[in-house]
């Protein structure tokens, strides 16, 4: 009671069968494509660095002949002082003193100071370097014993 089952028929390779149709035809081959013919855009880029190299290289001169001159006015400013210095410290004679005036010393006119004996004994309370060391001793002592009100 075997059952065989027939072999089903080779298919054609020019057919492919779908799950939800019988029989699909194949598609036809596709002719060789031609490549598009494209461009490079070095030329382009190569403008545009030799442009940006040449800004570089124009920022770069300006920035040293600007640092030239400003060395060149800070040389002439140094070179001014050091002549103005160089003309002031030319030796220059003392004039001579006047023998037919000579000096005589005169007494001030001011009062004399007259000295006081320090007080040592006073203390003042805003004055902490007055408060000898003992006092200041016997202050820390008496205020920690009281409570914080």
């Amino acid at each position: 009671m075997e059952r065989s089952h027939p072999k089903p028929a080779l298919k054609p390779k020019d057919q492919v069968k779908d799950k939800y149709s019988k029989v699909t035809p194949k598609p036809a081959a596709k002719e060789n494509t031609k490549p598009q013919e494209f461009k490079l855009h070095t030329g382009q880029r190569a403008v545009k660095r030799a442009m940006f190299n040449y800004s570089v290289a124009t920022k770069f001169y300006l920035l040293e002949i600007q640092k030239k001159q400003v060395e060149k006015v800070q040389k002439m400013i140094e070179d001014e002082e050091i002549r103005c210095l160089r003309k002031e410290m030319v030796p220059k004679a003392q004039l001579m003193p006047f023998f037919d005036r000579p000096f005589f010393p005169q007494r001030s006119n001011r009062p004399l100071t007259i000295p006081r004996e320090p007080s040592f004994r006073t203390v003042n309370s805003k004055c902490w370097s007055c408060i000898s060391e003992n006092e200041l001793y016997y202050f820390h002592h008496a205020h920690a014993w009281n409570p914080i009100k």
